[in-house]
């Protein structure tokens, strides 16, 4: 037994003399290698250590991977959505709307399924929006704007208003200039017995009084008051979207925050009043009066006739009718700060392309020549002066058609505002005939 223990101590030996040999081998190899080699091979040895020492494994079992999201009709009908994780909710809310949108097209055939309650327990709140300063300034300035409910009862209950038009300007008053003035001069001339009202911070105040008074001079009846946001919200999406706008909870985006609180502000408005919204570079050619549920296409399928996109520039409808619960319910769930037109125009043409033939829901919608007769690439041609013989008689052919088959022009100010009428072009020809202050009207419409 002895023997053989030093036999193996004597093999161990010369093993361990031979490791020590190829290590020199190896080494002696080594600096045989460039610089740059060398020192890559050392810091991989380190990492390698490094790793070794300090990595530990805990025996815990893995976290489960969340379930994915699933929007059929059955789980939509009971309560599976409120078991959802809050990331999968998040995920499919900011991520893909889409997915959302798609899928609830067919609950508005089926009375057994509503969308209608918003759980906001379920929803994970995003983290406060840079702009966050931003709509306290805008919101801010409505603080002194609790006499909103009643000075609008007041004003629409007392002046025998035959017809109720409604603008909103979420703006300094500096930018509103001739355009918007002549706007309400073309309104008055198609309704002298009308009552506008303006909703508006900065047109309720003693500078904004002085624009207004030339129109207040000549009897004609409007007013311009300060929004609260509150009071015209109650009871709609609108109050718990604007309530976490209001938090930092909701993201303004990028795109201008007044013009869509103005997309908001004129569909509550219709919701809780009923009558006209009208924008402010819409200039009215005769009256509307006769119109009643109805909204305008932008634009139509020349193959197969339909509308392909409606606008709400131009919005006629009855208060707490169906369609306007179901916009501002649209604007508050899908609400989008960073796509332009997202809760506005493309807004109503979603909500229209689902409710279409829906029982309940009675509107009309108007061919692109009712409010949009001239498409937004075009809008320069209305402000052109005649250049020879060819293009007079499309000028006159054109102004013949707008007369005709028009009730309203939208300006599409954002492309058309620098731009100035040229004496003989087809604005020029509306402004004559719609003018109230004729002799003082502008022709830098």
């Amino acid at each position: 037994m002895y023997h053989q223990i030093t036999k193996l101590k004597q093999n161990c030996f010369v093993y361990v003399k031979q490791l020590q040999n190829i290590k020199r081998s190896i080494f002696a190899s080594l600096f045989c290698l460039p610089t740059s080699l060398l020192a890559l091979i050392f810091f991989l040895l380190l990492l390698y250590n490094g790793f070794a020492v300090f990595y530990v494994h805990l025996p815990f079992p893995s976290k489960p991977q969340p379930e994915p999201a699933n929007f059929s009709k059955a789980n939509l009908a009971g309560n599976s959505l409120k078991k959802l994780p809050s990331s999968v909710m998040y995920a499919v809310k900011e991520d893909t709307p889409s997915v959302i949108l798609k899928t609830l097209l067919p609950l508005l055939q089926n009375p057994a399924i509503s969308v209608t309650p918003i759980n906001h327990s379920v929803v994970l709140k995003p983290k406060k929006a840079h702009g966050y300063k931003a709509v306290k300034r805008m919101l801010s300035s409505g603080d002194n704007s609790k006499q909103f409910s009643a000075r609008i009862r007041d004003f629409l209950g007392n002046r025998g208003c035959k017809v109720r038009f409604f603008m909103t300007w979420i703006s300094s008053l500096k930018p509103f200039g001739d355009r918007e003035l002549f706007a309400i001069e073309s309104l008055f001339k198609s309704h002298p017995y009308a009552c506008l009202v303006i909703v508006s911070n900065s047109m309720d105040a003693e500078s904004g009084s002085l624009v207004l008074k030339p129109f207040l001079d000549k009897g004609f009846k409007l007013i311009a008051i300060k929004p609260d946001f509150d009071y015209i919200f109650k009871d709609t999406h609108a109050e718990k979207w604007f309530k976490g706008l209001k938090k930092g909870n909701v993201s303004p985006g990028e795109v201008s925050l007044g013009q869509n609180m103005s997309n908001l502000l004129r569909l509550a408005l219709l919701y809780k009043f009923g009558g006209i919204y009208l924008d402010t570079d819409v200039i009215v050619l005769k009256t509307l009066t006769k119109l009643r549920n109805a909204i305008g296409a932008q634009s139509i399928d020349l193959e197969n006739g339909k509308w392909s996109r409606l606008n709400n520039a131009v919005l006629i409808f009855d208060k707490k009718h169906p369609l306007l619960f179901k916009f501002i319910e649209e604007f508050a769930l899908t609400f989008d700060g960073n796509k332009w037109g997202h809760n506005g125009p493309y807004l109503v043409s979603r909500v229209v392309s689902r409710v279409n033939r829906t029982p309940g829901f009675n509107f009309t919608v108007l061919p692109p020549s009712a409010f949009y007769p001239v498409n937004w690439s075009r809008i320069k041609s209305l402000f052109k002066g005649p250049e020879g013989k060819a293009h007079s008689t499309w000028l006159r052919k054109k102004l013949e058609q707008i007369k005709s088959e028009s009730f309203a022009v939208h300006l599409w100010n954002r492309q058309s505002r620098k731009i100035k009428a040229e004496s003989g072009s087809i604005i020029n020809h509306i402004m004559l005939d719609c003018c109230v202050f004729c002799n003082s009207s502008s022709s830098s419409l």
